[in-house]
């Protein structure tokens, strides 16, 4: 083998039964690309230390706003709440998931290149070497989808740097990175070994979780994308469309449906109550519905800061010390599940901890994530932005959604067997009452409008409702139509005519861990309580809470029609533009094989 030297940056971690047996990296000297492929130890170890380059926080939180689930609290000259927005330009573009995502590819790019050559490996050990190899052939496939779905066509380097005629590279059509993300990820399902059969936990991939990302990766790929002539960069030239060849789409959607048979035929996971799933992540608990989980250990290892920028608020002089949310829940949101869904209560916190311990009920404005809320840990955590809660990046419900949707799209008509899939989803949200779940739709696009509606309520906040959206292309159409709702919602008109004023609730001590409120418990109202109503409720040590109000104990605004913070909510959308960020500046700047390549647009 070549001599090159190769430094894992990150601190890396060696899994045996769980992924939290967190170690320190041996000395710079210790790791070269000579003796790291020496034996299996040590290319799991380079291995592992990948997989720190597969998450960065923008993928939920710059990310993660702007849809019809959730928004930006911070002020208008906020980065972020521009990004959220649709406000940005090369200037101003996130570029942190990117240069994260490639230096995992290139971290894995060297051991793809390197396992084949390893001679002196015993047969005892092959099969783990097998594993190794189908993993960095996944984490390649996985990092790239996420760069295409924000960036589109990107460089697309798959030999390692030092192996390449050039340190330069320009961009490569998306249908082709799409298509090598596919043929990666079938490599990585022939050597993986299925999640019974691992000995890892769920923050490793297996054989189940490379179907379920080689699944996803097929309907992105099948789906609509911002393109244009990579030969003019002509700004007419920009528009919202698929792939030309109408045979490999559907070819895409067959992948797509094959790989959830699989996971579905293979019965190792199982959708559990929905409120566990998240009570578990937050406290480390592996269930067999979270299939792949991106772990948070320490202070070390707490970079995507889960729970404190995408939970519950909590003061800082709470029991619980700070949590602080610079996103909330789109007051709509509330309104799009059902009487009686589960899910609803569990994805969005209506109550704030204040500094008195107390749980305070909010108002439609205010209402926070609650899927990573702080409260339901069974500690702090090493700090209060670092509570050692894992991402969850992938869930057996998601494999029953695409599923149905990659029926469905083969089909132009739901089969029985999308329906079934769709019902499971939405029998557990209804906790097994069939009365609850509706009527599941017959036709082609009235199934998949229910799907589109039931990705949204199932995997709220989870990180993929913008570039669904857009996959499905109608990102401009129904962030105008949500918008036009929250308008609604704030002058109480249309389906929001007889929503509750106000609500009165008795404000209940907040000073356990493992806390059980799910929700506050309120009495409706649907005008003004009464002077003798207000009486007897205070009597009865109630708090009466003007729904539109800004009493709030966290982001105190009005929810009135000519709110500033409703007014600008996606200002800067416009279709076929918004649909992928612009490079930033710097990303062109260090990479001359981009300059002249920007997105035509910007």
């Amino acid at each position: 083998m070549k001599k090159l030297v190769y430094i894992i940056s990150i601190t890396a971690a060696l899994f045996s039964t769980s992924c939290k047996d967190w170690l320190d990296l041996p000395s710079q000297s210790d790791f070269d690309s000579s003796n790291i492929f020496e034996n299996v130890s040590r290319v799991e170890m380079a291995l592992l230390g990948a997989y720190t380059s597969t998450f960065n926080n923008e993928l939920y939180y710059q990310f993660g706003m702007g849809t019809d689930e959730c928004f930006s609290t911070e002020g208008e000259t906020n980065s972020k709440n521009q990004v959220s927005n649709y406000v940005y330009n090369p200037a101003t573009s996130p570029s942190s998931t990117y240069t994260a995502m490639f230096s995992g590819v290139e971290q894995v790019n060297v051991i793809i290149r390197n396992i084949p050559l390893m001679t002196n490996v015993a047969e005892s050990e092959k099969t783990k070497l097998n594993m190794l190899l189908g993993e960095a052939y996944a984490i390649r496939a996985k990092n790239m989808l996420n760069v295409v779905r924000y960036f589109g066509d990107v460089p697309y380097p798959k030999i390692p740097v030092i192996e390449a005629d050039s340190y330069s590279s320009s961009r490569v059509s998306r249908d082709t990175i799409m298509d090598g993300c596919i043929e990666d990820l079938q490599k990585a399902i022939t050597l993986l070994p299925w999640k019974s059969e691992s000995g890892v936990s769920s923050e490793r991939i297996t054989k189940n979780v490379a179907y379920g990302l080689l699944a996803r990766t097929a309907l992105y790929a099948a789906g609509y994308s911002l393109r244009w002539d990579l030969n003019s960069y002509s700004p007419g030239s920009v528009q919202l469309a698929r792939r030309a060849d109408t045979q490999r789409i559907q070819q895409l959607y067959q992948i797509a449906r094959d790989a959830c048979e699989e996971v579905v035929k293979r019965g190792e996971n199982d959708l559990i109550d929905y409120e566990t799933v998240f009570r578990d992540l937050i406290n480390g608990r592996y269930n067999r519905e979270s299939m792949l989980e991106y772990g948070q250990l320490g202070l070390d290892r707490n970079e995507a800061q889960v729970g404190y920028t995408n939970g519950i608020f909590a003061h800082q002089n709470s029991f619980y010390g700070k949590a602080q949310p610079a996103m909330a829940v789109l007051p709509t949101y509330y309104f799009d599940f059902k009487e009686g869904d589960s899910r609803r209560d569990v994805a969005i916190s209506n109550y704030a901890i204040t500094a008195d311990n107390l749980h305070q009920m909010n108002t439609y404005a205010n209402n926070t994530i609650g899927k990573f809320r702080v409260n339901w840990k069974s500690e702090k955590g090493p700090a209060v932005n670092k509570r050692d809660i894992n991402w969850i990046e992938l869930r057996y419900s998601d494999i029953l959604l695409m599923y149905a949707e990659a029926e469905n799209e083969l089909n132009q008509a739901p089969t029985a067997t999308a329906k079934q899939m769709l019902e499971k989803v939405r029998l557990r949200a209804f906790k097994g009452d069939a009365g609850k779940i509706g009527t599941t739709p017959g036709s082609y696009q009235e199934f998949k409008n229910a799907i589109i509606e039931e990705r949204k309520l199932e995997l709220g906040f989870e990180g993929w409702r913008r570039t669904d959206l857009i996959r499905w292309g109608i990102l401009f159409e129904k962030l105008t139509e949500t918008k036009q709702q929250v308008l609604d919602l704030a002058g109480k008109k249309g389906r929001f005519a007889n929503v509750d004023l106000y609500r009165a609730y008795k404000k209940t001590p907040a000073t356990t861990f493992n806390d059980p409120l799910v929700a506050c418990a309120y009495i409706s109202f649907k005008t003004a309580p009464t002077a003798t109503e207000r009486t007897q409720l205070q009597n009865e040590g109630y708090t009466i809470l003007e729904m539109h109000s800004n009493v709030a104990a966290f982001f105190a605004n009005a929810l009135t029609p000519t709110a500033t913070w409703v007014t600008n909510l996606y200002r800067g959308l416009e279709k076929n533009k918004v649909e992928l960020f612009p490079l930033s500046t710097k990303t062109i700047d260090d990479n001359p094989g981009l300059r002249g390549q920007q997105h035509p647009l910007y």
